[in-house]
């Protein structure tokens, strides 16, 4: 009996002691024989069951397990580049025992990228007007094809895009791409939409394509040909200018805003469907990189508009835009340091014109459409001090682009032959000689006698802006001698000519020192040649002090 008993307890304990061994064999393997990775690529697990030592292996470069040897079970990372290109890939990881024949492959797998143009706002919606500089909105785009962009024709005049180079180092992977699009005014009161396509450059299939919907709102309703018409344009104006001057947005009535003037009944030319409305607006100490704004064509009762003094304007290069040209019942406009170099193509619709002043500008010459065919009502010119910059020396200089009516071949006839009221061409850099004007009509023994206020000595001279008031010409480059009609013309003391007219400074381009050779002392010479018909002011000034 004890000895059965001693058999079995020893039978029990082999028993145990087999089943104890066998817990501890682990075989040699992997919990995954594939893995199937996205175009993307990423990072998969793999743990390895094994006893022994082990290492890791793969053919392809695109695919990284780490740790990539070990001892007895492990749980590895699997990294997966990012694919390259459209089509597929395979490569495989081998992890073998050492010093055995025992290895498992694990199959890897690589979808290709699908080509798409793809967009994450689709829709996007701009304001009628913003302030220059920050009328634009950037769109992003995923792509991994280059791409053309497509405005619809109906709206390429307001829609422009700036698109930069698609790079394809890192092969058709998608990368994210920024256009910029930079919108105009909307001056309509209707919303404007605009349907922006971007197609591949060549023939693929897109998974994805998407394309853009931009919707311009609406301008604020100006009822034209009304009070209150009048003020909405005068704040838009002044807004888009950007003036800082004016206290229009303080809720006053118009009667009582600065720099405007009213119609009313006993003005000159009032009727009475002006009547409340602008008669005159005045904008200054603005600053605008553009044409002068849309709203302008609104204010349809104006008779006299003034833009004056735009911020840094000897550094820009404007036109004043079609809009100013819509008034054609202005009579006087001053559109002066703006920063102008030319005038719209339309400007000669503005017929009535009496007065214009574009000084301190940047005109290289004298705009040819300004003339007397095209402005048949004009009396006075302002054209003084369009330089950019102070040039003493014309001759030694590599300056380009200074304004200053440089362009001008010689003085400008034409505007003496115009025989305007007033004239001014101050601080310039017209150069040469003034002309004789010899080939023009002379004065006659008939025009002595109707005026009854000129001499006889006058007879045989040229008769040069006879009705000319003010003429300036100072501080230009000029040279050679003073003309006859010059130095005799009727109206010359009146033009305070020791400042305005003799004074030249500086040196023309060819390094002659400017000045007229025969420049007067004094005016001893005007007054005795209309002896009995003028008095020297001195002389006036002696007589007062003698009573």
């Amino acid at each position: 009996m004890k000895i059965t008993n001693y058999i079995s307890v020893i039978l029990c304990s082999i028993a145990l002691y087999s089943c104890s061994d066998a817990a501890k064999t682990i075989g040699f393997g992997t919990d995954s024989d594939a893995i199937e990775a996205p175009a993307t690529g990423g990072t998969h697990t793999v743990k390895v069951s094994a006893q022994k030592e082990w290492i890791a292996t793969t053919d392809e470069p695109w695919i990284t397990i780490s740790p990539a040897n070990g001892r007895g079970t492990t749980e590895c990372r699997v990294l997966i580049d990012s694919a390259l290109t459209d089509q597929p890939r395979r490569g495989v990881i081998r992890i073998q025992e050492q010093n055995t024949w025992v290895k498992k492959e694990i199959a890897v797998s690589q979808k290709g990228f699908d080509y798409l143009i793809s967009i994450d706002d689709k829709e996007v919606t701009v304001a009628n007007y913003a302030a220059y500089g920050t009328r634009h909105f950037d769109v992003k785009i995923k792509t991994n094809v280059d791409f053309n962009v497509k405005v619809s024709e109906s709206a390429e005049s307001w829609l422009k895009f700036e698109k930069p180079a698609v790079e394809f180092d890192r092969g058709i992977r998608p990368r994210e791409v920024t256009v910029r699009f930079n919108w105009n005014i909307n001056s309509q009161p209707n919303p404007r939409i605009a349907e922006v396509a971007f197609n591949p450059k060549t023939e693929v299939e897109l998974a994805q394509h998407d394309n853009l919907v931009v919707t311009q709102q609406a301008a604020e309703a100006i009822e034209e040909n009304t009070r209150g018409g009048d003020s909405i344009a005068l704040l838009a104006i002044a807004r888009t200018l950007e003036c800082n001057n004016t206290s229009w947005e303080n809720g006053e009535r118009m009667d009582n805003w600065d720099n405007v003037i009213l119609w009313e009944e006993g003005m000159e030319s009032y009727t009475p469907e002006k009547k409340g409305r602008v008669k005159y607006a005045r904008f200054y100490i603005f600053n605008t990189k553009e044409e002068l704004p849309f709203e302008v064509q609104y204010l349809t009762a104006a008779d006299e508009l003034n833009f004056y003094s735009n911020v840094n304007s000897y550094l820009k290069d404007l036109t004043t835009g079609e809009y100013i040209t819509k008034l054609t019942q202005l009579r006087r406009l001053t559109i002066a340091a703006y920063g102008l170099v030319s005038l719209d193509k339309n400007f000669t619709a503005l017929k009535n014109l009496e007065f214009l002043d574009l000084s301190s500008n940047n005109f290289q010459k004298i705009p040819e459409e300004i003339n007397p065919t095209n402005f048949p009502k004009l009396r006075t010119l302002n054209m003084g001090a369009n330089t950019r910059k102070n040039i003493y020396d014309l001759s030694n200089t590599v300056e380009t682009n200074y304004g200053g009516l440089v362009e001008e071949q010689g003085f400008p006839r034409r505007l003496i032959e115009w025989d305007l009221d007033t004239v001014v061409l101050s601080v310039n850099y017209l150069q040469g000689p003034l002309p004789k004007m010899d080939d023009w009509e002379k004065y006659t023994e008939q025009d002595i006698i109707d005026a009854d206020t000129l001499p006889r000595a006058l007879i045989g001279t040229p008769k040069v802006m006879p009705h000319t008031k003010w003429f300036a010409i100072n501080l230009n480059r000029l040279t050679g001698e003073l003309p006859d009609w010059l130095l005799y013309h009727p109206a010359l003391d009146w033009w305070g000519p020791s400042v305005l007219v003799f004074s030249q400074e500086g040196k023309d381009a060819s390094g002659t020192l400017a000045g007229f050779t025969n420049e007067p002392a004094n005016m001893n010479y005007y007054y005795e040649f209309y002896e009995g018909y003028k008095k020297d002011p001195d002389t006036e000034e002696e007589e007062e002090t003698t009573k």
